[in-house]
């Protein structure tokens, strides 16, 4: 029998592989350019209205369409190639993003274009998350998809790390003056050419790839009905059906509302859109961190996998409390840091899990699922948490959405058998 390779030999030969290298150039570029934006847009909104349930219906804009059709783009994705749908993808957000560039550079922007271009966004990231996730399988040779994944993963934690640092500063050094006046917007308008220009830059190397031959798509089936046939599939998972919706539940009840509490946490400290960058620099860097930890102590549990799952949620929800009570950035990014770092650790865990539970006919509509209700619902919830903001203080939203997770994870403690998920051996056949 032949030995299976090493983690060591596997990446090597990856880094000699001219069609992923190509591939993951481009990812990279990508995936900077989208902390451009990510950092960019929450802080336009502020900049030009001060209003945060203006910024929560900017934020839903883009994630109603988003969970709307992540699933049909991925049954989309299933039918056709992935490649194409990427593309695509690619395209529009370089023309919506150059728009809004050009809109902020040189005058004109309205709260209404603000309105469509987010809402274009959405749509175009409903197809291309999926897509991007799909695109790797068929690049790489079976083998060394696990060591692929590690690269992309970790790579893409480097990005969060490094993205939001960059753009706080370009911000910062760029234009950050008055709420209001063109020196408060023209940072912003350069973030966001920049990453037009990832766009097109990403483009033209994924272009370069050609995917393996002998991958040929499922056979073509009805996207509502390969729609339904995955959810009624998760649904009668009793681990699965009691995941997802524990982590439906925190997305709505915590990861919304701390997409308006921290660019408003920001405004509120010593470096301004700097520290909305260096905070969310931290939680990158604590998530890399963490994989590291991850990937070093596979099997470093508090029992098991559920349990552990549950405690980190625990601390992380008490970790939450203190942050409206913070008075500098370094306070943020500290706690910032700690959160990233115990998220980044479980999130290896839970992929992990994922993958080697759901067969491999379904784990591009499981994983659509799971970016639904991280990446779907959690920014419709932010559109309650910005008109909440008009009710409560800073401080309240942090200590509230705190006591929320630890809530949560008493009811799951108490109702759910989440406690008792095990890791699953790395040699087991995926489920039925």
């Amino acid at each position: 029998m032949q030995r299976p390779s090493s983690p060591n030999s596997s990446r090597a030969l990856l880094f000699r592989d001219r069609n992923f290298l190509w591939m993951l150039g481009g990812a990279v570029i990508s995936m900077l350019g989208d902390q451009f934006t990510l950092i960019a847009l929450p802080w336009l909104v502020l900049k030009m209205t001060g209003d945060t349930l203006v910024l929560g219906t900017v934020l839903a804009l883009i994630s109603v369409p988003r969970a709307l059709f992540m699933l049909i783009g991925g049954a989309l994705v299933d039918r056709h190639s992935p490649k194409r749908v990427l593309m695509l993808t690619k395209y529009v957000n370089t023309v919506l993003l150059g728009l809004l560039a050009a809109l902020v550079l040189w005058g004109g922007l309205t709260l209404w274009m603000v309105y469509l271009l987010a809402f274009g966004i959405g749509l175009s990231t409903a197809f291309s998350i999926p897509s991007g996730t799909a695109m790797l399988p068929s690049v790489v040779k079976p083998d060394q998809l696990q060591a692929a994944n590690s690269i992309m993963l970790g790579l893409r934690q480097a990005s969060m790390f490094l993205g939001p640092l960059l753009a706080g500063l370009l911000i910062a050094l760029s234009g950050d003056g008055a709420p209001g006046s063109a020196e408060a917007t023209r940072g912003t308008g350069v973030a966001f050419a920049l990453d037009a220009f990832s766009f097109a830059l990403s483009t033209w190397t994924l272009a370069k790839v050609v995917p393996l031959a002998g991958r040929s798509q499922a056979a073509p089936q009805a996207v509502f009905s390969s729609v339904a046939e995955g959810l009624r599939f998760f649904w009668r998972d009793n681990a699965l059906r009691s995941c997802f919706l524990y982590w439906g539940a925190i997305a709505l009840l915590i990861h919304g509302p701390v997409q308006i509490a921290l660019p408003l946490l920001a405004t509120q400290l010593d470096l301004g859109a700097a520290a909305f960058g260096i905070m969310l620099g931290a939680h990158g860097a604590g998530t890399l961190a963490g994989m590291v930890v991850s990937g070093i102590k596979p099997r470093l549990r508090v029992g098991t996998l559920g349990l552990t799952l549950l405690l980190v949620d625990a601390v992380i929800g008490l970790l939450f409390i203190p942050m409206g009570q913070i008075s500098t950035t370094w306070q943020g990014a500290l706690l910032m840091g700690v959160i990233g770092l115990l998220g980044g650790f479980m999130q290896v865990a839970v992929f992990t899990w994922i993958q080697r539970r759901v067969p491999p006919a379904m784990l591009g509509r499981a994983m659509s699922l799971f970016m639904f209700i991280f990446m779907g619902l959690a920014p419709m919830s932010a559109a309650v948490a910005g008109w909440l903001m008009r009710s409560i203080t800073l401080g309240q939203l942090f200590a509230g959405g705190g006591i929320l997770l630890v809530g949560l994870v008493l009811v799951a403690l108490a109702t759910s058998r989440i406690r008792d998920l095990r890791d699953p051996e790395p040699a087991a056949a995926a489920r039925a």
